[in-house]
């Protein structure tokens, strides 16, 4: 029953995400704002609404476990199985701008956010917690990095310009708040359904967050990845994974910490230092080997390291 409550929420959060996206995109185009601008902003946020409407019931209700192991969980199937996927389907190109800017920023917010979930370890506090403070420092850098995004885009970048569909004002006005009602709804099944059944297991709510929830709440990541990388746009598969992963960390995990401080569960550092694993594999494989591309050797070798990663988490229940 727990698993099917899951399943339910994960269904009404991609629906409720699929919704608010075309029903605000619509609206920000009768408004005059630019389809760049829409891709970067509506678009980015829709694609990781999952991850969001979890973490804020997650952070409402107290269950930080699922919050931070949604999200590190989320980050390390997007780059390891979704890239890895991607990469099989068809070798993965990569931008000098994603190389030189958008992986080393992913890079450094998984060391900030290491840095900060270890107080036990840099501050000799008794017990490891991400604070209010630390959530409002992951903001202002999501803030930056999305000041950034504005000031390097261009009207003629495919990648980041959707498609609009033109509906009546009422329309896309109720699917707006429908949207937003089937994210509440699904992230509060999901939550219940994952406390219910790491109780019913007798494991850790983390463990059933890094795995079931984050693979669920991915599956809009891993959907916009493999099409593009399957219709030859490389730049759309690896940037949506790259962005995915640091609005994940910046907005998603610093919303959550200012709404209730977290305190981080026991082996929290295997998934943080997997976290940054991810970006350091990212940029050495975009550098090394001709034509700096993701090619289906990597691509095995992504998914190889994500196999073993899940298989260690069954192990230790």
């Amino acid at each position: 029953m727990n698993l099917i409550l899951i399943i339910l929420g994960l269904g009404a959060l991609i629906l409720g995400a699929t919704w608010l996206v075309e029903g605000a995109s619509d609206i920000a185009r009768r408004m005059g704002i630019s389809a760049l601008t829409i891709g970067l902003t509506v678009v980015a946020f829709g694609t990781s609404a999952p991850e969001l409407s979890v973490n804020l019931i997650s952070a409402f209700e107290g269950s930080s476990e699922i919050a931070m192991g949604n999200i590190l969980g989320s980050n390390i199937f997007n780059t390891f199985m979704i890239l890895g996927l991607a990469a099989l389907v068809k070798p993965v190109g990569v931008q000098n701008s994603t190389i030189k800017i958008e992986i080393p920023f992913f890079l450094l917010s998984a060391l900030v956010l290491t840095t900060m979930s270890n107080g036990v370890l840099f501050d000799g506090a008794t017990q490891n917690i991400i604070p209010r403070s630390a959530g409002i420092i992951l903001l202002l850098l999501f803030g930056v990095f999305m000041y950034y995004n504005f000031l390097t885009g261009k009207e003629d970048t495919p990648s980041a310009i959707p498609e609009i569909h033109k509906r009546k004002f009422l329309i896309s006005f109720l699917m707006i708040f429908g949207g937003l009602a089937f994210l509440i709804v699904g992230g509060k099944l999901i939550v219940t359904g994952a406390v219910n059944m790491a109780i019913r297991l007798g494991v850790s709510q983390a463990v059933i967050g890094l795995t079931i929830v984050a693979a669920g709440t991915s599956l809009p990541e891993l959907a916009t990845s493999v099409v593009a990388a399957y219709r030859n746009k490389p730049d759309i598969a690896i940037g949506n994974v790259v962005g995915s992963n640091i609005f994940n960390i910046l907005f998603i995990l610093g919303t959550t910490a200012v709404i209730n401080p977290m305190p981080l569960y026991q082996g929290v550092n295997i998934d943080l230092g997997l976290n940054v694993l991810a970006a350091l594999l990212m940029f050495a494989f975009a550098i090394v080997g001709p034509g700096r591309k993701f090619d289906r050797r990597e691509g095995i070798i992504l998914i190889c390291i994500y196999i073993i990663y899940l298989t260690y988490q069954v192990l230790s229940v």
